[in-house]
């Protein structure tokens, strides 16, 4: 086990990882100077299109859509987990605190894209029957025809989020545990693994409307909860605040020492591990969000990449920002100790608010894990009903999902970690490879909407105004959200 985690972490991670922050950078700033920083300047947007609700008409009541906030926390259910807890304490421990510095730079930089992919997964989605799936695969196909990249693309997600990262969720919840009752044995940990399975597999069997119902009110809550004590650390320590930014941004560029490493090493330890667990945590440019995007019944593409826009930030400037503060305002010495689960969280929690900040981090990443497993499920799902729309092979991805989550509560932990970053930088790649040459018709949808809002109008979209666009499956004008368009065009 030991040689396979070096050949993973020495052999591939630290070359793939030396070049994927600076593609992201890339990506991120080109899709920004396309939109004219539509994530930035279109933030009002971004609230307005989340709350919206899907359109109702007589004869409606029966129809099942995922409203925007319900695909918006499916998406949230896969972002927001244990990365936020464990990931960012990881991140901490091995680059400083300038690496929490990074992890938002990858956050405003990396929304551009994040809105790019989900608009394009939005226009190539396909009819499931009241509702859409779709998501990179689905516009690799449609829109790139390239559906030798979707391929590669779909079993490289269905394995990360299926597999690895389910794997990680229930492994990170076991880590908690074992520092809130001490090392549990063997059977304890399966036992922890089992609950999680059978809980998930109540869930997941119900198909895309029951994770959205579980996922609307679960991720609100446990995060909100989670936010609410992270502010009373940030009261209690408020005179503190000025130099734990200062240390940010010091350590950011090198200027604090990070295990004795020179200027130039701390600065390089504080980027690579702001962008790893970055990414790892707000998923932008990874390709996974657009398959919950694409579930979303909205009346313009645009919308639902705002609304995941919105979500790269909920989860990256909000929640991981509330576990580094609680780090660097407890005083704890993030420079030791383990820093491959949650416990550096738990600890400097504990040393604020009392012992049971130890065993309220472990119910929070519990549930967080819980939802984080349903969240990647559907990602997953949605490639595998690319492939094919077999019931039985669709029943056995969900079995092998919940063995997945079981083994995880029993597996290596560092192993576990190096994967993860392994299949995120293959996704990356090859999420890239589509969106790059696909973005002008995100922009071009961005300027159709725009267009309509300064009409003083709903947007809405129809693939007739944009006929150059090939391979459109939906945008009809045949649900409630878009038929305005099409009675509008029959009244003329």
């Amino acid at each position: 086990m030991g040689a396979l985690e070096s050949f993973v972490t020495e052999i591939i991670n630290d070359n793939l990882w030396m070049v994927l922050p600076f593609l992201l950078v890339a990506a991120g700033l080109y899709f920004g100077g396309r939109t004219l920083l539509v994530q930035i300047r279109m933030i009002p947007e971004m609230f307005r299109a989340v709350v919206e609700r899907p359109a109702r008409e007589e004869g409606d009541e029966k129809r099942q859509d995922i409203s925007a906030f319900k695909a918006f926390t499916i998406s949230a259910a896969s972002r927001v987990g244990t990365a936020n807890v464990a990931g960012v304490a990881l991140a901490i421990t091995l680059g400083g605190p300038g690496a929490v510095f990074w992890m938002w730079i990858i956050a405003l930089v990396g929304g551009a894209t994040s809105f790019i992919e989900s608009t394009l997964a939005q226009l190539w989605k396909v009819r499931d029957g009241d509702g859409y799936r779709g998501g990179p695969a689905y516009y690799m196909t449609l829109g790139l025809n390239a559906r030798w990249l979707a391929v590669i693309f779909g079993v490289a997600i269905t394995i990360t989020f299926g597999f690895v990262y389910n794997a990680l969720q229930s492994n990170a919840v076991v880590e908690a545990i074992t520092v809130s009752t001490g090392t549990p044995s063997t059977t304890a940990k399966a036992i922890v693994g089992l609950i999680m399975a059978a809980l998930s597999a109540l869930v997941i069997f119900g198909g895309v409307h029951r994770i959205a119902n579980v996922t609307q009110w679960m991720v609100p809550f446990m995060a909100g909860a989670y936010i609410i004590v992270g502010v009373v650390v940030i009261v209690i320590n408020f005179e503190m605040v000025p130099g734990m930014i200062s240390d940010i941004i010091a350590g950011a560029f090198g200027f604090r020492p990070v295990a004795g490493a020179s200027v130039w090493g701390a600065f390089w330890l504080a980027f690579m591990n702001g962008m790893r667990r970055g990414l790892f945590s707000n998923e932008a440019g990874e390709g996974s969000v657009p398959n919950a995007a694409a579930t979303a019944t909205v009346s313009h593409p645009v919308k639902q990449g705002l609304v995941q826009t919105l979500g790269v930030y909920f989860d990256t400037l909000l929640v991981c920002s509330i576990t580094a503060f609680i780090i660097l305002l407890s005083g704890v010495d993030y420079a030791t100790g383990d820093v491959q689960s949650s416990s550096l969280t738990q600890e400097a929690l504990a040393s604020v608010v009392g012992g049971w900040g130890t065993h309220f981090i472990t119910v929070v990443m519990f549930f967080l894990a819980f939802s984080s497993v349903l969240g990647n499920y559907y990602l997953a799902q949605a490639n595998i009903q690319y492939f094919t729309g077999s019931k039985l092979i669709l029943n056995i991805f969900r079995v092998v999902v919940l063995v997945c989550v079981f083994l995880g509560a029993i597996s290596s932990v560092p192993l576990v970690w190096a994967l993860g970053d392994t299949f995120a930088g293959i996704m990356v790649v090859i999420n890239l490879c589509a969106i790059i040459p696909l973005g002008h018709v995100a922009v071009k949808l961005l300027r159709n909407y725009n267009q309509q809002k300064k009409r003083g109008l709903d947007p809405v979209f129809h693939r007739d105004m944009m006929p150059e666009v090939r391979n459109v499956a939906c945008w009809t004008g045949d649900d409630p959200a878009t038929r305005r368009y099409k009675e509008a065009m029959d009244s003329e």
